[in-house]
């Protein structure tokens, strides 16, 4: 039966159609979604010999959070299935890539479903999910009241909320506090967080304060497996491999978002006055926007390589128009930060909007690499806090205060370790949420912590 929640949606789809559908890249998002999203899904075939518990992580960041919780509750209760959903492509392949390996107890892999009814029913009638678990957040009313009539606990983990999202779900006023006052649980990354949810509605005794995932997934090491092929496949002779006497230093700029990347290139050009050996890589966030970064490479008056390629002939050292690298190839960017000699995490040196504040810099700090962001880094306020605090993160405000740190930290060899040191000892000492969770998780599965 439809609902208000049904009928709102489809009103709301239904007056906002002339805009979508002429409007090409909305259109073909909002067709995918109905295309995907409708719960059509296979049927789990071992619902009556299992429980399950569906882990919603909307996109990349989230799953990436998510990787050790999922792995770590798979190894402790083989006797519970484990279901994945993500919202978007990126998400979906990383996914895949993660868990889509088979095996009798691999997790299924699915998309959430939209805030419809019949697509919420579908998929909760085919997989059957003993508890549902949301990472960072990702609530939707109707989802929340079709659970709720099922006896299916919904738990958030990781959880955050910003000074924006919060201000706009209280505009939904008595929604919103129906939608929170059904959570079973919200383990929330900081007070601030919690403040948030509970005024939102979330009961005092359901809230948990259990620290940011982020930091488990991050390995502390040196060098990360591979990266030496990388390096010989697309050209580069990496001072971290071949020493600064022998090598070229190398500025990787990881996770970029639009804008970003033509900055980035001017302040390249400016740097190669003083470091006429420094070679660039540069790896956007989003593979759709791959060929648009060659082209804008080329527009600035350099040659590119493209991880994707066969291997390039390096130019000759001190060469104005040296190669940059472009790393279009997705689970690799470790590699490449594993290769550098500094590293700047990108989405942060340019306003893309609140969801698109920062990067993940926390990989790049367990490596102990020297780390450069910029203004915008709100999704990972939690992180930066840490960093902050322990002087371990440069921060600029600009395009050419991103330069002049950069040249800095590639001249002054003691600072830049310096930096990595302090960076590796802050993601040492923030490790321990993914314990704190799954103990959460399975108290709520089957009323027993058993770690």
């Amino acid at each position: 039966m439809w609902n208000i929640y049904d009928i709102s949606y489809g009103a709301g789809l239904a007056l906002t159609s002339p805009l979508w559908l002429c409007h090409g890249r909305m259109r073909r998002k909002v067709l995918a979604a109905l295309r995907q999203r409708m719960g059509d899904v296979p049927a789990r075939a071992d619902a009556d010999a299992k429980p399950a518990v569906l882990i919603h992580a909307v996109s990349l960041g989230e799953l990436n959070a998510a990787r050790a919780l999922i792995r770590r509750l798979g190894e402790l209760r083989p006797d519970v299935r484990i279901i994945v959903s993500t919202t978007t492509d990126t998400g979906f392949a990383r996914a895949s890539e993660l868990f889509g390996g088979g095996g009798d107890n691999a997790p299924a892999i699915v998309r959430y479903p939209l805030d419809f009814s019949k697509p919420i029913s579908r998929l909760l009638d085919r997989m059957r999910p003993s508890m549902v678990v949301l990472v960072e957040l990702e609530l939707w009313p109707n989802f929340m009241l079709h659970c709720q009539r099922r006896r299916i606990p919904v738990m958030v983990v990781n959880g955050r909320l910003t000074e924006r999202s919060f201000r706009r779900y209280r505009l939904l006023g008595p929604v919103a506090r129906r939608m929170f006052g059904r959570l079973h649980a919200a383990c929330v990354q900081d007070q601030t967080c919690a403040a948030r949810f509970a005024a939102l509605g979330v009961p005092p005794e359901r809230l948990r304060v259990t620290g940011t995932m982020k930091f488990d997934t991050a390995a502390v090491e040196r060098r990360v497996d591979g990266d030496a092929d990388l390096a010989d496949q697309v050209g580069l002779r990496p001072a971290a491999i071949l020493g600064r006497e022998h090598g070229e230093p190398l500025w990787v700029c990881g996770s970029t978002g639009p804008g970003e990347e033509t900055l980035v290139l001017q302040q390249y050009r400016r740097l190669l006055v003083a470091h006429p050996r420094l070679r660039l890589a540069i790896v956007p966030r989003k593979p759709e926007r791959f060929d648009e970064v060659e082209s804008a490479i080329r527009a600035q008056g350099f040659e590119v390589v493209r991880r994707s390629k066969p291997r390039f002939t390096a130019a000759p050292a001190g060469s104005a128009a040296a190669p940059v690298i472009l790393g279009d190839t997705m689970g690799e960017l470790r590699k490449f930060y594993s290769l550098a000699d500094v590293i700047f995490v990108g989405r942060s040196l340019v306003d893309l909007g609140q969801q698109q504040h920062g990067s993940d810099m926390i990989e790049a700090a367990a490596l102990g690499k020297p780390v450069v962001v910029g203004p915008w880094t709100g999704n990972f306020a939690d992180a930066m806090a840490a960093f902050r605090a322990a002087d371990a993160i440069v921060e600029v405000s600009s395009a050419d205060d991103l330069g002049t740190q950069v040249s800095r930290l590639l001249s002054d060899h003691a600072l830049a370790e310096e930096l990595g040191r302090r960076a590796v000892q802050v993601v040492t000492r923030c490790k321990g949420a993914t314990e704190r969770h799954l103990n959460e998780i399975l108290t709520a599965l089957d009323g027993t912590a058993r770690l």
